[in-house]
C-alpha cells in the first residue's frame, strides 16, 4: 500500500496528507474493453467474470476536481449493467465523452473504473476548488454536472452535461481513490461509519427526489404510496421517507424473509409478490396486467381503504402496466429505472382518461442530495446496509445484487481495513442507537 493510503487509514493530520506524494497507480474495480463481447449468446451474464480488481494509472486532476481517498463504496445496479455490457457497453459513453475536450479525454481508456457511491477523505484539491479542503470527510453525489451550462442552474439533472459518475464517467468509487468534481461533494455524517455513509448517497438522494422534491411526486401527509421492490436499495429509503413524511407505505417484496425485514422497518402494508401471481414477463400481457392489478388493488383497499396516490416504480417492464392500472385517478407514477426491462407496455386509457401523471427521475441534483443528507445527519433517515464485502470481492457483491438476493444496500470496503470505522461523533451515534443504525445488518 502506498504511503498516502497508509496515512489516510491511520487518520494522519492534514499537513502530512498534503506532503505525501499521490501514487502513480491505485487499486480499482474495473471492466476491460476487450471483454465487451464475452457474454454474447450467454444466458447467465455473471458479473463475477467481467469485474476485475487490479491497479490502474492515476489520472491528472482537473482544476474543479478533488481526489478522494475512498474508504468505502457500495453496489448500485448500474455496476451490474456495466459488468454485463448492457444495454450498451459503457465504453461507448467514455469514448463519446472523451471527444469533448482535454479533461474529458482522460476518461476514454481501455478500462472503466466503476462505482457511483463513495465516502472518504479529500487528499487533493484542484486550483479552482473553493469550499473543500484536504482532510475533509465527504460523501459523493452520484451525478456529475456541467456548471457552465444554463439548464444546470435551473436543475442540475436537466443539463445535457449531466452524467452518472462511475457509470457514464471513469474513475468511480469502487477503488482506493476516486476523481470527483467539487460540485459532487456532501459532508459525511459524523455518526456514521465509512460503509454506512457510502450506502446512502445514490439511493437516498434518488428516493428523495422521486417522492419529496417538487420535481418528483410532491408527497404530502396521508398519501398512500405503493413501493415496488421495497426491500431493495431504493425501496428501503422510500419506505423511510414515506413514513417520516406522514404517508402510508405499501411495500411489495419477493419473499417472506424480505417481508419480515420490511415490517421491522415500519412499512404499513407489506405484500408478497406471490400473492399477486405475477412474473417478470406478465407485465407485457394486457389480460394478466388487469388481473394482477385487480388483485393488488383489492389488497391495498382492504388494508388502507383507498387506492394509492403515488406509485414508486423502478422495477420496470414487469410492474409498469400494473402500476398504471392500480394508481388512483389523478395519481402520480414516478419511475427511475427498469431492472426487469426497459420496454414497458401499458393500457394508455388508464393514463389519459383518469388524468394520471408519469414522472421520470434520475438520481438527484446537489440541493436534493444535501437535503436528504441532512435527514440522515439528523438521525431521521437511517442507512440501510445489510452486508459488506472487501474490494477484492466486489464481483461477489455485485452478483448478489444482480440476482436480487440482497436487501437494502451492499457495501464495499475500499481503504477501510474493517467495518465500523470512521465515526467522529460517537455521542450522536449512541443517542440514535446501534439497533436503529444496523436494522438490516447481516440480512
Amino acid at each position: 500500500m502506498d504511503a498516502l493510503s497508509e496515512a489516510v487509514r491511520r487518520g494522519a493530520p492534514v499537513e502530512e496528507l498534503a506532503s505525501l506524494p499521490v501514487p502513480r497507480e491505485y487499486l480499482a474495480a474495473h471492466t476491460r474493453v476487450e471483454d465487451i463481447g464475452m457474454f454474447r449468446g450467454v444466458e447467465d451474464k455473471d458479473v463475477r467474470k467481467s469485474l476485475h480488481v487490479g491497479n490502474v494509472p492515476m489520472p491528472e486532476l482537473a482544476p474543479d476536481e478533488v481526489l478522494v481517498a475512498v474508504m468505502a463504496s457500495s453496489i448500485n445496479y448500474n455496476t451490474v449493467w456495466s459488468g454485463t455490457f448492457e444495454p450498451l457497453p459503457t465504453f461507448d459513453f467514455l469514448k463519446a465523452y472523451g471527444r469533448r475536450g482535454r479533461w474529458e479525454a482522460r476518461h476514454d481508456r481501455p478500462y472503466h473504473v466503476l462505482g457511483s457511491d463513495a465516502a472518504g477523505v479529500v487528499v487533493r484539491v484542484g486550483d479552482g476548488v473553493r469550499r473543500w479542503r484536504i482532510g475533509d470527510h465527504v460523501g459523493v453525489s452520484p451525478i456529475q454536472v456541467d456548471d457552465q451550462e444554463a439548464a444546470t442552474h435551473h436543475d442540475g439533472m436537466l443539463g445535457e452535461g449531466q452524467r452518472a459518475w462511475g457509470y457514464e464517467t471513469n474513475f468511480g468509487g469502487l477503488a482506493h481513490y476516486a476523481v470527483v468534481r467539487a460540485s459532487q461533494l456532501i459532508p459525511k455524517p459524523a455518526h456514521l461509519t465509512w460503509e454506512e455513509a457510502a450506502s446512502t448517497t445514490a439511493c437516498a438522494g434518488t428516493a428523495y427526489r422521486m417522492l419529496v422534491s417538487d420535481r418528483g411526486a410532491r408527497m404530502k401527509q396521508g398519501d398512500i404510496v405503493l413501493i415496488w421492490g421495497a426491500a431493495g436499495g431504493l425501496g428501503v429509503y422510500a419506505v423511510q421517507l414515506v413514513k417520516h413524511g406522514g404517508g402510508i407505505a405499501v411495500g411489495v417484496v419477493g419473499s417472506e424473509e424480505k417481508a419480515g425485514l420490511l415490517r421491522r422497518l415500519g412499512c404499513d402494508v407489506v405484500i408478497n409478490r406471490s400473492e399477486l401471481g405475477i412474473g417478470d414477463d406478465d407485465g407485457t400481457d394486457p389480460a394478466r396486467v388487469v388481473e394482477a392489478g385487480k388483485r393488488l388493488g383489492r389488497i391495498i383497499r382492504r388494508e388502507t381503504g383507498e387506492d394509492p396516490h403515488i406509485v414508486f416504480d423502478y422495477v420496470g417492464r414487469a410492474t409498469f402496466g400494473i402500476s398504471m392500472f392500480v394508481l388512483r385517478r389523478g395519481g402520480t407514477l414516478v419511475t427511475c429505472g427498469s431492472s426487469t426491462g426497459y420496454h414497458h407496455r401499458y393500457d394508455n386509457r388508464y393514463l389519459w382518461m383518469k388524468l394520471k401523471r408519469v414522472i421520470g427521475c434520475h438520481a438527484a441534483n446537489l440541493q436534493e442530495q444535501w437535503e436528504s443528507n441532512r435527514l440522515i445527519d439528523m438521525g431521521r433517515i437511517m442507512p440501510m446496509l445489510s452486508r459488506t464485502y472487501p474490494l477484492e470481492q466486489v464481483g461477489e457483491a455485485a452478483r448478489l445484487v444482480q440476482q436480487n438476493a440482497h436487501v437494502g444496500k451492499v457495501g464495499v470496503l475500499c481503504l477501510a481495513p474493517e467495518p465500523g470505522l470512521g465515526v467522529t461523533d460517537p455521542g450522536k451515534r449512541a443517542r440514535i442507537g446501534e439497533d436503529r443504525l444496523n436494522l438490516l445488518k447481516g440480512a
